[in-house]
């Protein structure tokens, strides 16, 4: 809102009017986000040691994550003040996507606090109990859906790529819908966030495409030139994503290999879960799939290997499941497995957006 008090001169100062492009004021959430993430990083992690908040590594993980044991964790804190603080100064806050994404993550790093810090007072890795974190996730996410139906001109259809006249609508069961995007977008980010700067890149480039999308699909003319459903104001995301992309560049400056700090519980959760309703809101929700997929596969390899565990009596389908811990006991070094996940998330986002065109 901030951006609207500098507006008010653009009149007498001629140069105050690029405020009111929207493409101006994502550059500006984005720099400003990855500034608060940089100049306060050192501080954040300094504090977080003074206070004794450090990671504990679980003990069935691969032997070389025990040196990682005390790594400042719940860094996440750092990454939603960025986002939050850029989005307050540079995004119309009249919005009301921009409130509901707002309070997703909010929510979602409620439950990754409650979480790091039941860990933390614990002194193991065993958090809140699955019940307990997946029924307030459920819950959250009915009251997006809920809210969605009530107050927002919210189409009910599945938007399917590669196909523009087959667009089912599902009524009152696209709750459900969202409720399992927006829990299942939240873990699937969870699991993922094992290695030094693995799922921060990945969510990096995740926003980053629906960035794009969201100012697409905000867009009449080029809403209609792609054949996307348009929807009015979703464009304002655009900035929100970008100060989530600013804030997990200058977060990923502190994860790099070795990470001086992790982000907990308390970011995954909320960054997934943010993603997910932004994929929902703009209506690119199949797509999603494909820009995470790298979070979905993740997923999958611990559901895999846990039937496969169940139903054969004990064999294994990977060395350890999430899949990332698999290529580390192959002998893979952490800085390869990283990297080489990353560019694979790279190559999913550049896919994904192709799809704008293959319709």
């Amino acid at each position: 809102m901030f951006y609207k008090l500098l507006y008010l001169f653009h009149v007498d100062i001629s140069w105050l009017n690029v405020f009111r492009y929207l493409t101006f004021r994502t550059i500006l959430a984005t720099l400003t986000a990855l500034l608060i993430s940089l100049i306060f990083g050192e501080w954040v992690i300094g504090k977080l040691k003074s206070m004794q908040i450090r990671q504990f590594i679980r003990e069935d993980g691969p032997p070389e994550h025990l040196a990682k044991q005390g790594t400042p964790t719940m860094g996440g804190c750092l990454i939603l003040a960025a986002i939050i603080i850029a989005s307050m100064f540079w995004a119309d806050l009249q919005n009301i996507y921009i409130w509901i994404v707002l309070f997703v993550v909010i929510s979602f790093g409620f439950i990754g606090f409650m979480d790091d810090y039941l860990k933390i007072r614990r002194q193991n890795s065993q958090g809140l109990s699955a019940i307990a974190k997946f029924s307030l996730q459920i819950i959250i996410s009915l009251i997006v859906a809920l809210f969605l139906f009530s107050f927002t001109d919210f189409d009910s259809s599945l938007n399917l790529p590669f196909f523009k006249t087959i667009t089912p609508d599902l009524g009152k069961a696209y709750i459900l819908v969202i409720v399992f995007i927006i829990v299942g977008s939240s873990n699937a980010v969870n699991l993922t966030d094992g290695l030094d700067g693995l799922a921060i890149s990945p969510i990096i480039v995740a926003f980053t495409s629906y960035l794009v999308f969201s100012y697409l699909a905000g867009h009449t003319t080029i809403a209609s030139y792609l054949q996307i459903p348009y929807i009015a104001g979703v464009g304002e995301l655009s900035v929100l994503c970008g100060a989530v992309a600013g804030a997990g560049l200058g977060f990923l400056w502190y994860n790099a290999y070795p990470a001086e700090v992790f982000m907990g519980d308390v970011g995954s959760l909320s960054l997934g879960a943010g993603l997910g309703t932004i994929a929902i809101i703009t209506k690119q929700e199949v797509v999603l799939i494909l820009v995470g997929g790298l979070f979905v596969f993740e997923t999958l390899s611990v559901i895999f290997q846990v039937a496969y565990f169940k139903l054969t009596g004990g064999q294994r389908i990977f060395r350890m499941a999430p899949i990332h811990h698999h290529f580390e006991l192959k002998g893979w070094p952490e800085p390869k497995v990283i990297v080489r996940f990353w560019i694979i998330s790279i190559v999913l986002a550049l896919l994904s957006l192709g799809t704008l065109k293959l319709r």
